[in-house]
């Protein structure tokens, strides 16, 4: 009775919490998801009335390209924070799909009713989900708007720029004359603007303009001094010189044209924005002078770029082996069709600023149009080279035919009409070509660089060596970065340009970046080479910080510490494979690499690779083990199989032993693992050394063995505990066999120990004339020398046995001394 009473109670209790529990969720969900909803809401009426005033403005703009450009961009930024807050609700529709599948379905017909809060949270949560997808389904009818205003965009920029090519003006006599009274009257106009801002600037603005005119050369001053410092030789052509180099050329070309041009744009840029500062400049006064620098910025850097190349003064500083003669027929011509671009974009921006009349325009178009073309066409029909037998030599088939190909259609298409197409061509003739010139001598200065020890010839490359101490090979490394960096660079300044030229604008550009910077899909992958070269950099930054940490901790701290070689070793090869670890994933994090798109192929190929990596694997292992374990450690003496040596660089994957003859030999770490190896330096660089001498039979060998263990006793460097020992180790063959032993505190140094002793054992032998047996026969006994055969040789025989037999005799006297016993032999 006492237990069931309990349990009611315990069952009461717990549908009591659980209501409660039930109650205040329902409250959470009820307050959470409004505020949610509201702002997002919010969000999107704020969006779709920006969509609606960049739709007018659209309308408005439908003439200007690069007004088309801006709303596009603004149109991409609206898209992109649509998305932001359709993401937004991801999180409360994860959370109301999980809630309502934890209620679970409504109980059916029949069965017993579930508890009213259940059924009214449900009914909560799916008005709530209701709600949001009412709101998610706005958002993306205004997405899709917004796509088709930037589709329209894209068509309407299309069409203009086609009707700029294909727009065809009536071409006749008459439009001569108009043009020539439209030409004075409107110069007439621009004589009076410009001298009434004349006029103004002098009453009002003189101190201001002077003073702008002043900072402004101020600066162009201050690249072209700094310059001259800086790239001394560089800067110009030395007629001095009898044979300079292509890399020279190269050089003096590069830095004359840029350094210059960018004095002179500095100025111009500086003036310009000091005169809008100052208010110096009026709205029509404005666009006619900024069209004005920029035509001269042009001629000016065509025109260095032609001399830089052509050299018409300097033949041994020119890049292109041309005549002389053609040489300044080639400068003349370039800069004039230069001259006249420029001409032709000035006077379209002043009759644009005027109002002037469309036959004035259409009439300064197809001259322009008209001289360029014939320009070009005389620039291909130059003969700059020289045959083998002194006669002119035209260009290049192929170049010489393109060149003649556009200088003919810019003349064909203005005189049918098409002025539109023979500005865009005579244009492009001059700034691109001008663009690529440029490239081209910025890949031929890369290649020049990129050749072995060309570097290192270079000024800068001598500078460098003198401020960083570097060797040679370190510098022809820098010359092939360099290399490179330049083959960038080049890329990255010169092709913008030239998009620029053929229409695109910058607005163009940022959308490019910005799809390839949040990257494209390939299947299931995304690829992102902004997010690649993001973990790329964060993965140098991890490596060299890791290499960084190495050297300190070894340098500083364990250095200092007196830490032994072989732990000052393991652990910066631990810290060295664990920071590179850590900053390959970090790396693949930062790159956004979705790892679990890999295992799949990896689990595929795990069991070919565990085959094929087996040994990898194995030596992998094996390092490790060596390293935690430390058998040996770097600058042991070790002995693995027929190798000896000393001990370089254990890695993870080999060991390397260098032997006394200098020979590196890597061993794989299994080998070491699972073979004997043997350490005479494991603990300490205490060891035994044994030197095996023979003496001869006929000698005192008691004398012999004092002699041995008073030289090994007194060499300095042989240890006195334990003291030296010399062992009478065996009969010989040939020789009564010592073994000197003794034992020295330092292994490494045992040849020049054994060198001394030996010498010391020579010459001490040769002194107490002790012979050393130099021949593997005992007893060497000379063949008897024939005699006569008459009564000496029988004499002589006699006289040989009585000898004999006295040596015998003397010899058991001698054993028979008092205090000498013979012992028996052990058995």
């Amino acid at each position: 009775m006492f237990f069931s009473t309990v349990r009611r109670i315990a069952a009461t209790l717990f549908i009591f919490t659980a209501v409660l529990v039930a109650q205040a969720a329902a409250q959470d969900v009820g307050k959470a998801p409004a505020g949610v909803v509201s702002d997002q809401q919010e969000v999107i009426s704020s969006l779709t009335a920006k969509t609606d005033a960049l739709q007018k403005k659209m309308e408005l703009s439908a003439e200007d390209d690069a007004g088309l450009v801006d709303i596009r961009l603004q149109l991409e930024q609206l898209s992109r924070e649509l998305l932001q807050s359709g993401v937004a609700f991801r999180p409360r529709l994860m959370e109301i799909n999980t809630r309502l599948e934890q209620l679970g379905k409504p109980p059916a017909e029949g069965q017993p009713a579930e508890p009213a809060v259940v059924t009214s949270e449900r009914e909560k949560l799916n008005a709530e989900k209701t709600e949001i997808n009412a709101v998610l389904g706005v958002a993306e009818n205004l997405s899709i708007r917004i796509d088709k205003l930037i589709s329209q965009i894209t068509e309407i920029r299309r069409d203009l720029f086609q009707n700029l090519l294909t727009k065809r003006y009536q071409i006749n006599f008459a439009l001569g004359s108009e043009v020539v009274d439209a030409f004075k009257t409107e110069m007439n106009d621009l004589y009076r603007t410009v001298a009434s801002w004349i006029r103004f600037v002098a009453s009002f603005k003189l101190k201001s303009m002077l003073a702008a005119t002043f900072f402004a050369l101020g600066a162009a001053a201050v690249i072209i001094i700094g310059g001259r410092r800086m790239f001394g030789r560089m800067f110009e052509p030395d007629g001095r010189v009898e044979e300079p180099s292509y890399l020279s050329r190269l050089s003096v070309a590069f830095w004359s044209t840029f350094m210059q041009s960018a004095a002179l744009v500095v100025f111009l840029g500086v003036t310009y924005y000091l005169f809008d500062y100052f208010e110096v400049l009026r709205g029509d006064i404005g666009a006619m002078l900024w069209s004005l620098f920029y035509v001269i910025a042009i001629v000016f850097f065509v025109s260095r770029l032609g001399m830089a190349v052509l050299s018409p003064r300097l033949p041994k500083w020119r890049l292109i082996p041309v005549e002389s003669r053609a040489a300044r027929w080639l400068m003349l011509l370039i800069t004039a069709t230069a001259l006249f671009t420029g001409l032709d974009y000035f006077l379209s921006s002043v009759y644009r600023v005027l109002g002037s009349p469309l036959a004035l325009t259409v009439g300064e178009a197809l001259t322009s149009t008209v001289v360029i073309g014939v320009l070009v066409i005389l620039i291909g029909l130059v003969k700059p080279f020289v045959d083998e037998e002194g006669r002119p030599k035209p260009w290049p088939r192929l170049f010489r035919y393109i060149v003649l190909t556009l200088g003919g259609v810019t003349i064909a298409a203005a005189l049918l009409g098409y002025i539109g197409l023979a500005r865009f061509v005579s244009q492009q003739i001059v700034i691109t070509g001008t663009i690529l010139a440029t490239m081209y001598i910025g890949f031929l200065s890369s290649q020049a660089i990129n050749v072995e020890d060309a570097f290192i010839k270079t000024t800068v490359g001598r500078r460098i060596k003198r401020m960083f101490t570097l060797d040679d090979a370190t510098l022809d490394q820098l010359g092939l970065v360099t290399s490179m960096v330049i083959n960038l660079l080049v890329l990255i300044v010169g092709v913008p340009l030239i998009l620029f030229t053929w229409g695109f604008q910058p607005g163009d550009m940022i959308t490019w970046l910005y799809r390839i910077g949040s990257g494209f899909q390939i299947g299931s992958f995304t690829f992102s080479p902004a997010g690649l070269l993001s973990g790329v950099m964060v993965f140098a930054i991890g490596y060299f910080v890791t290499r960084w940490f190495q050297g300190w901790l070894d340098g500083s701290v364990m250095a200092r510490g007196k830490v032994d070689a072989g732990v000052r070793n393991s652990i910066r090869l631990a810290i060295g494979y664990a920071g590179v670890a850590i900053a390959g994933l970090i790396a693949v994090s930062a790159a956004g690499i979705d790892l679990s798109n890999l295992a799949l192929v990896a689990g595929a190929l795990s069991l070919g690779i565990g085959f094929g990596l087996q040994n990898v694997v194995s030596n992998f292992v094996s390092g490790l083990i060596l390293l935690a374990e430390r058998p040996f450690k770097v600058g042991d003496w070790i002995v693995a199989g027929a190798v000896s040596g000393t001990v370089k660089k254990i890695s993870v994957r080999a060991t390397e032993i260098e032997t006394f003859q200098r020979q590196s030999v890597i061993l794989p770490n299994s080998d070491l693992i699972n073979s004997a190896v043997g350490n005479w330096t494991h603990r300490n660089k205490l060891g035994r050394v044994d030197i095996k001498i023979g003496v001869a039979y006929d000698s005192d060998a008691k004398r012999a063995h004092e002699i041995m263990l008073d030289i090994v006793r007194s060499h300095p460097m042989v240890l006195k505990n334990p003291e030296p020992f010399v062992l009478f180790a065996n009969f010989g063959p040939a020789a009564l066999e010592f073994e000197m032993r003794f034992f020295l505190a330092d292994l490494l140094g045992s040849n020049t120990v054994q060198n001394d002793i030996r010498f010391g054992v020579l010459e001490a032998f040769e002194r107490e004339n002790i012979a050393i047996p130099s021949t593997a026969r005992a007893h060497d006994v000379k063949p008897a020398e024939k005699w006569p055969a008459d009564d000496e040789q029988v004499e002589a025989q006699v006289a040989e046995l009585e000898e004999a037999r006295s040596k015998r005799a003397a010899q058991a006297a001698a054993g028979r001394k008092p205090g000498r016993s013979k012992k028996p032999d052990p058995e």
